[in-house]
């Protein structure tokens, strides 16, 4: 039988010693310069907590993690030389589709404004729109922060799909077939959700021409 691990957090939402990943990764997903590892047992775990950050990872072999994004750790645009309130909110969640073709094969993720962690990325669906896919990119990370307890304002570069969450309808001209019926499985979940869940946070347009390109954008430009 596989043993328990324990898992550290030196700098996250709340520091300490954590009995299981799911508790851990909600102290450092989306959080900037998150700092953890894991142990084998809580002595150690513990032991490494009192001791800190550098030196408990001062092995090259240490294994400690900081917040990453595809395997690297994530650096971000800088909005800090702009006016104050022209600057995106960083605490939020950029949320952007993409679509090969119109329609295509699409596909939609989010990510921590903040820091450019990656949050969530949908599967690749057939015969779908980038409008498909903005829209369900809001709703799923509406659902995602319910879930996950969580309440950051969400940022979309789509005017019809925010358009389209606030009257709680999916208003696309494609028409289902064999291909998208998984597609149109998600967008029924989707006006399903909206219909039966209050849950809502702040989604504000994300400004191009003075940000530059969304943070989840997927660079197939």
């Amino acid at each position: 039988m596989a043993k328990n691990k324990y898992y550290v957090v030196w700098n996250g939402r709340q520091v300490g010693v954590y009995s299981n990943w799911d508790s851990c990764k909600m102290q450092i997903e989306g959080f900037k310069g998150a700092q953890y590892k894991s142990f084998p047992d809580r002595a150690s775990a513990e032991q490494a907590f009192k001791a800190g950050y550098e030196a408990s990872c001062q092995q090259p072999t240490a294994n400690c993690q900081k917040s990453m994004v595809n395997g690297q750790q994530s650096t971000v645009k800088s909005y800090e030389t702009l006016p104050e309130g022209q600057r995106p909110i960083g605490q939020s969640i950029a949320v952007d589709a993409a679509c090969s073709g119109n329609p295509g094969k699409m596909e939609f993720q989010g990510v921590f404004v903040e820091t450019g962690t990656h949050l969530f990325k949908s599967p690749v669906y057939e015969h779908g729109t980038n409008n498909i896919g903005e829209f369900l990119a809001i709703v799923y990370c509406l659902a995602w922060q319910q879930k996950n307890k969580i309440n950051y304002p969400i940022y979309s570069d789509s005017v019809n799909a925010q358009k389209w969450v606030k009257e709680g309808a999916c208003k696309t001209k494609i028409v289902e077939n064999e291909k998208n019926k998984p597609l149109f499985e998600v967008i029924r979940w989707a006006e399903r959700w909206l219909h039966t869940n209050s849950f809502r946070v702040p989604i504000y347009k994300w400004r191009t021409e003075i940000w530059g390109e969304i943070p989840a954008d997927f660079g197939r430009k």
